[in-house]
């Protein structure tokens, strides 16, 4: 029992480190996901879009493959479908 108290802190340090440099704050939403810019165009997400929950900021590739990240202050609203 000894023994594995060492590798016993070691995994519970190594569940902290992941919360501490939020890694685990991204939410995947499954698309086609539209996007309302603040600006009243609309932009298409064909996949899987990725929000950040402490930013909220909403990551997407376009037809081409490109990745696309648009922050809070760029979008009004989005729906998925």
């Amino acid at each position: 029992m000894k023994k594995c108290l060492p590798l016993l802190i070691l995994i519970l340090t190594g569940c902290n480190l992941f919360e501490d440099t939020k890694l685990v704050d991204i939410q995947d939403v499954d698309g086609p996901c539209t996007i309302f810019l603040t600006d009243g165009t609309t932009v298409v997400s064909n996949g899987n879009v990725e929000i950040s929950k402490r930013t909220q900021a909403i990551t997407y590739r376009d037809e081409a493959g490109k990745i696309w990240s648009l922050f809070k202050n760029d979008y009004t609203s989005y729906s998925c479908q």
